[in-house]
């Protein structure tokens, strides 16, 4: 039997090479992220966790501007910082235009270094009440395969348990089952291209 580590770097190469070969990426990109949008959740929210993608992940910054335009949300993105012990985590902020971005760690597009600590663009996780999480793979359980640094299983420790977290990523992402350890935090719903999958009822 596979080790935990191994059987997750096993499916990680999978997913890699499906998201890398993904047909129609802008479109399928754009019926996802209409489909989240769409949510009654996401209508009602005024807290959202957005995330800018990079390289073959669904892409998210085309609906930007439709989501940044609406004056009844705060739209954060994530950056990676450390914390005051020096590990690795997500920082919150909020974005008001994407002109306001610039690459940062691992070439994402991430707020300025100098604009971190901006007292006014500042959340704390369990203000969200919607969150939208990347993936490298997903089961239709739930079940989350991220990159392996552990950063966004971290910031999701620490929401609220009503915050409905919904997965997005490629039908061609989806496996029967993602092996899950201790701290790998699942998701309530993954939205594709194809279908939502609500996973925890």
């Amino acid at each position: 039997m596979s080790s935990l580590p191994a059987e997750k770097y096993r499916l990680r190469q999978l997913a890699y090479t499906a998201r890398r070969l993904q047909p129609n990426k802008d479109s399928a990109s754009q019926t996802i992220c209409q489909t989240v949008l769409a949510l009654a959740e996401y209508q009602s929210a005024t807290a959202v966790l957005w995330y800018v993608h990079c390289r073959s992940e669904v892409r998210t910054l085309s609906l930007c501007p439709e989501i940044l335009a609406d004056q009844q949300k705060n739209i954060y993105i994530p950056y990676c910082t450390v914390d005051q012990n020096n590990h690795s985590v997500l920082g919150l902020w909020r974005m008001e235009d994407l002109s306001e971005l610039e690459p940062g760690t691992w070439g994402i597009q991430e707020p300025p270094r100098t604009r971190w600590h901006e007292e006014d663009r500042q959340v704390l996780p369990e203000q969200l009440d919607f969150v939208v999480v990347p993936g490298v793979g997903f089961d239709r359980n739930g079940g989350r395969l991220g990159n392996g640094k552990g950063y966004y299983d971290r910031l999701l420790a620490k929401l609220k348990n009503k915050v409905l977290l919904v997965g997005v990523g490629y039908e061609s992402q989806l496996f029967d089952c993602v092996p899950m350890g201790d701290d790998d935090i699942p998701v309530d719903r993954v939205v594709t291209e194809s279908a939502v999958y609500n996973c925890r009822l």
